[in-house]
């Protein structure tokens, strides 16, 4: 298996991506996410990676810029939306080396912390705590709010930030923001 950034013309294996791994019902609702944060300009730079296997693409990772509002420090944030991997390469360790190799690159590009809206059995398995002093963008239900998570890249940052997380106008509604 191959990871690699995604380029333009891979955009239609991407798009295939999410509306596979996320079925009938959210697949394409996704697929139409990722497809207006590959264009937003609030969502940019941006880090798309594809793992491919042989010639077939298997899963993809996105991260958007974010920034956190009201913060006494400039923090370089992205938000971590989606992950997707194909069902019949699930549980394979794809989405694993997808969040690896993205945040590998994320810190090479200095950025400071990673915040991601996810199943909070799987993402802490990759570094990802509870994101106590970060507001979400929407308000996330107290049932769910191990959910919304971050990950520091720069040792002691989360300690100099804190605030309410900006994203991506694309993102920007509450309709993403329910785990």
């Amino acid at each position: 298996m191959e990871i690699r950034k995604s380029t333009e013309s891979d955009l239609n294996d991407v798009l295939d991506v999410e509306r596979q791994a996320f079925g009938n019902e959210k697949g394409p609702e996704i697929a139409e996410l990722v497809n207006g944060l590959l264009i937003d300009p609030t969502a940019m730079p941006l880090l798309s990676l594809l793992a491919v296997n042989d010639v077939q693409a298997i899963g993809h990772i996105l991260f958007t810029r974010a920034h956190i509002a009201d913060s006494k420090n400039s923090v370089s944030s992205v938000i971590l939306a989606p992950l997707a991997v194909i069902p019949e390469a699930q549980s394979q360790g794809v989405g694993a080396q997808l969040i690896k190799a993205g945040l590998r690159l994320l810190t090479d590009l200095g950025v400071e912390l990673v915040f991601v809206l996810g199943h909070p059995e799987y993402y802490p398995r990759h570094g990802f705590k509870p994101a106590i002093g970060f507001e979400a963008p929407y308000p996330i239900p107290e049932i769910h709010a191990n959910a919304w998570m971050v990950q520091e890249l720069r040792p002691g940052v989360i300690d100099n930030a804190k605030g309410k997380v900006m994203c991506a106008d694309i993102l920007n509604k509450p309709e993403h923001w329910r785990e």
